[in-house]
Parts: structure tokens; C-alpha cells; sequence
């Protein structure tokens, strides 16, 4: 009896502790972010409070540093982290992919997950990207049924294949609750600069629009400005407006990151697409909180909202907008 006794206590705790030695250590992985924007950048915090919220958990070791505006930045800030040899570097791919990719290839120890649109490159660089086309959707729908002008405003970024997407989707849903409605698209031609993005929404404004997915931070205050709605965009930016943001396609990185990091901690290096990561059903994607706007919002649309969002998350509903750049009515 004594044995059994002595081999049940072992089966509760490792077998290390049971002949009086010290388990191992659990890996902790050194993270670097490399961002091409300035960190207030929306898509940027996306990523780095994801990141932070898993150094907060002793899960990592996170470094980071922004405003690496052009390939050669890129390289050159990643190329001074390598110094302190990190388990996985996260990249924007917007600017220099290509040099992004031959720095994995002289590394093949580290993991290499990079934001861009283009394909992984085995072994060790993997790809991910904010295509929020479902939530987007969503927003159309709401948009299509609150406009009273029928005019409804995007102000955009530069043009990208995710981009694209999204904002086809949101049109999608402006069209299938709003057939009469146009939509006005604006491209700005940078990813961050929130003095163009807020004039490109007042001239939307000025041109009928009364509701505007602001894609790109600084449209939500030329919307706030002029006293039309809007969507935010990547996080939930109510209190840029609360009484002008509605809600907006919100990008959640915690998914993406918690599987690349169980992936390094356990050894493994991987060049996969994480695209798939940013969806609904797997709580990549999804609407920012209404924050009491449910409240003003007539039910049969907070109802078909529900209904669609469901629907998709179960995967009756696939939305697959064209990659094409839009093109306004």
C-alpha cells in the first residue's frame, strides 16, 4: 500500500521533483518588433499591445522599435536586435520584404512573422495580415441602413491588397441593405497621417457623406468636426468620438501571437500564412463595443448584424471580396 501510495504522490508532480532534481527550465522567447509607422499607428498597437500583454504573463521578452519608414530602416532595426539574438522577429512587410526575407535566410534559427500579403517563405518566415473584410461587412450593413443622405464615405490609406478587401467588403454590406446608397472612397497615400486622413473626411462630408469608415486614423476627427457618424478602425477608438464613432472592425493579434509563441517556446520554427488568423471565428476579428449606441440603433439592424455575424463565425456566411481597389459611386 505504502508504494501505491508513494506512486500516485509521483504521477502529481514531475518526475524530476519525485527523485529530488529541478525541473528544467520553461523557455522564455525574445520577441522584436519592427515597426515601419510610428507606434500610435493603430495596426502597430494591434500587435505591440498584443506583445505586451504577453510579456505582462511572463510568456516573453518583448523589444520593439517604430518609425523604420523605409527598407533600409527595416533591415538596419532588425539587423541591430539580431545582436541580442531574439526567438522571433515580427516585421512590417510594407516597406523591403525582400531584404526582410534574405535577413531570415542568413538566420534560420530565428522565427521570422511577417505582416505583408505575399506568400511565406519556408523554413522560417511566416506571413500575417489585418484583413478585417468580415467585421467590415458588418459595418456596411449598419452604414447602408443609417445613412439618411445615402451617401456613405471611406477614407483610406495607401493601396493594398488587404486594404482592398476590407473596404469591398464594407461596400458589400452598404449595397446588400442599401441598394440606392453610394459610397465615396478616398485613398491618402500613406499609411499615417492623420491631417490628411481628417481633410479627406471633411471633403466627403462637405460632398454629402454623412456616415464614414474612417480606415485611416485622423478621419474620425473631420467627421467629430463637421457632425457626421463614424466607424473606427484596427482598435476600438469610441473615445476619439463617442458621440460620432459607432463601432468599427477591430483586429485582434492575442491568437496569432499565443500560437507563435507556443511554437517557439517548444522549439519549433515554422514558415507558414497566419492569414487565416484574422476572422471572426477565431477571434481575430471582430466589432468594436457599441458603447450605448445599441441603444439608438434600431433593433431589426442590431438583429441583422447578429444574424450575419453568426453566421459567418459559423462559416454559412463566406464573404470574399475582390482584391481589386475599389472604386466609389
Amino acid at each position: 500500500m505504502r508504494s501505491l501510495l508513494l506512486y500516485l504522490a509521483c504521477t502529481l508532480v514531475t518526475t524530476a521533483t519525485c527523485y529530488g532534481q529541478s525541473a528544467p527550465p520553461v523557455k522564455i522567447p525574445v520577441v522584436f518588433a519592427a515597426y515601419a509607422t510610428p507606434l500610435e499607428e493603430p495596426w502597430n498597437m494591434v500587435i505591440h499591445q498584443a506583445l505586451q500583454a504577453a510579456e505582462k504573463n511572463g510568456r516573453i521578452a518583448y523589444a520593439w522599435q517604430d518609425k523604420l519608414s523605409s527598407a533600409n530602416a527595416i533591415a538596419s532595426g532588425i539587423q541591430s536586435a539580431l545582436i541580442r539574438r531574439p526567438d522571433i522577429v515580427i516585421a512590417d512587410g510594407v516597406e523591403g520584404v525582400d531584404g526582410i526575407k534574405a535577413i531570415a535566410a542568413a538566420n534560420p534559427g530565428i522565427s521570422f512573422v511577417v505582416g505583408t500579403s505575399a506568400v511565406p517563405a519556408p523554413p522560417n518566415v511566416s506571413v500575417f495580415d489585418s484583413n478585417l473584410s468580415e467585421p467590415a461587412y458588418l459595418c456596411g450593413i449598419v452604414a447602408g441602413r443609417v445613412t439618411k443622405s445615402n451617401i456613405v464615405g471611406v477614407v483610406a490609406g495607401r493601396s493594398d491588397v488587404q486594404v482592398h478587401r476590407a473596404i469591398n467588403a464594407f461596400m458589400q454590406g452598404v449595397r446588400d441593405t442599401n441598394p440606392a446608397a453610394k459610397v465615396k472612397v478616398t485613398f491618402i497615400d500613406s499609411w499615417y497621417d492623420p491631417p490628411r486622413a481628417k481633410q479627406a473626411a471633411i471633403e466627403q462630408v462637405a460632398a454629402g457623406a454623412d456616415i464614414i469608415w474612417a480606415e485611416r486614423e485622423g478621419a474620425i476627427a473631420g467627421a467629430r468636426e463637421k457632425g457626421a457618424l463614424a466607424f473606427g478602425n484596427l482598435i476600438d477608438q469610441s473615445s476619439e468620438g463617442p458621440d460620432t464613432v459607432l463601432t468599427g472592425p477591430v483586429w485582434s493579434m492575442a491568437p496569432l501571437i499565443d500560437h507563435v509563441v507556443k511554437l517557439s517556446a517548444a522549439g519549433m520554427i515554422r514558415g507558414e500564412s497566419y492569414h487565416d488568423f484574422c476572422s471572426l471565428a477565431r477571434g481575430g476579428a471582430v466589432l468594436a463595443p457599441w458603447h450605448g449606441w445599441s441603444q439608438k440603433m434600431p433593433p431589426d439592424v442590431l438583429e441583422l448584424v447578429r444574424e450575419k455575424q453568426n453566421a459567418m463565425k459559423t462559416g454559412e456566411l463566406a464573404i470574399n471580396p475582390s482584391a481589386e481597389r475599389p472604386v466609389g459611386n
